[in-house]
């Protein structure tokens, strides 16, 4: 795929909890192999917005989705997806790290063997390669076989992250996903992304003006299930189209 192509397009997106209208008639084109960070106030529908495009909310009883989620040019909201394939291409990290009571082995080899793989050769070939790209092979190499519970906070953080990309995804959905880790935590994690994203379309969701400011190429602007503004990030911070952005950024609410 082209450097800069769109890999992720959603036309005319209206999203619904029940009767209540979560996202208004958003329409976003985010480029591949980029970051793209979702902004805005609590409640605005960053989260929502963001498991809209792996079909997340699916498993929340009465919500609905009018327009379209394109991923490549195709509608994942088409009745013949298959979703389990579709999270394979698009991975999630969630801003609580959520590992399973397992150890740091089975934590990363779970997904492959859900989708077929067995042996154990290759599983060891992918245990590494994705500890290596999360960035946490060195520190518990030695440990492979201990209980990912035992882990600190963001290693534990960093192993999600692991998991995530064992199944070799396309994109990688990040909710707030350093959020709950201290400082020197959220310096590797926001390091790692910028690694990452030489080989994985990001999309992330943060409170934090200054991260968003790091880490993003572009940023999105959403307030009260709207999009605002989208654009490349030194933009969007530094001369925004939208009076709207530039009060938000500048901190006047929010």
């Amino acid at each position: 795929m082209k450097q800069n192509s769109i890999q992720i397009e959603t036309r005319s997106l209206d999203f619904y909890y029940g009767p209540a209208q979560a996202l208004f008639d958003v329409t976003i084109r985010i480029p591949d192999r980029k970051v793209t960070a979702l902004i805005g106030p609590s409640g605005c529908g960053k989260s929502t917005f963001l498991r809209t495009l792996n079909r997340m909310n699916d498993i929340i009883p009465g919500t609905r989705l009018d327009g379209e989620v394109l991923i490549n040019g195709e509608n994942i909201y088409r009745n013949d997806i298959d979703v389990v394939a579709l999270r394979k291409r698009v991975g999630m990290v969630f801003q609580k790290s959520n590992p399973f009571p397992k150890s740091i082995y089975d934590n990363v080899a779970y997904g492959p063997r859900i989708h077929g793989v067995n042996q154990k050769g290759e599983l060891d070939v992918i245990v590494e390669r994705s500890l290596n790209e999360a960035g946490l092979w060195g520190e518990v190499k030695e440990r492979l076989d201990r209980n990912a519970m035992a882990l600190s906070g963001g290693q534990q953080q960093r192993l999600c992250i692991a998991r995530a990309l064992a199944v070799e995804p396309e994109i990688l959905l990040m909710d707030e996903p350093a959020s709950a880790l201290d400082p020197k935590s959220t310096t590797r994690i926001e390091d790692l992304i910028g690694e990452l994203v030489k080989d994985y379309t990001i999309v992330i969701v943060t409170h934090n003006m200054q991260q968003a400011a790091r880490v993003s190429n572009f940023t999105a602007f959403f307030y009260e299930g709207s999009l605002i503004e989208f654009g490349p990030t030194d933009k969007i911070f530094t001369k925004p189209d939208k009076d709207q952005t530039e009060d938000y950024i500048t901190g006047r609410f929010g």
